[in-house]
């Protein structure tokens, strides 16, 4: 159906695309929590693999990563061994 130069070319869009939404989030949120006078909570996940690193600024927002985490793993370990099943 397409060949292999457009899906190539789609894929990096995508990629592309990604990073810019993910910028535009992030420089939102900075500009809303500047404005807004209080406490701020945060964390982040960056998964590399299946493996995790978290980080966070309190327990409640590190406790939901964590879960986020584990299910992104358990889905990257049904993702990498669902070719061999199929």
């Amino acid at each position: 159906m397409f060949d292999q130069v457009t899906l190539t070319a789609l894929g990096f869009a995508l990629i592309i695309a990604g990073f810019i939404i993910s910028f535009s989030v992030a420089l939102l949120l900075f500009l809303r929590g500047v404005r807004v006078q209080g406490k701020t909570r945060g964390g982040g996940l960056i998964m590399i693999g299946p493996v995790p690193i978290i980080f966070g600024t309190d327990k409640e927002t590190l406790k939901i990563l964590l879960v986020l985490s584990v299910a992104l793993m358990i889905l990257a370990i049904v993702l990498l061994w669902l070719p061999h099943i199929v």
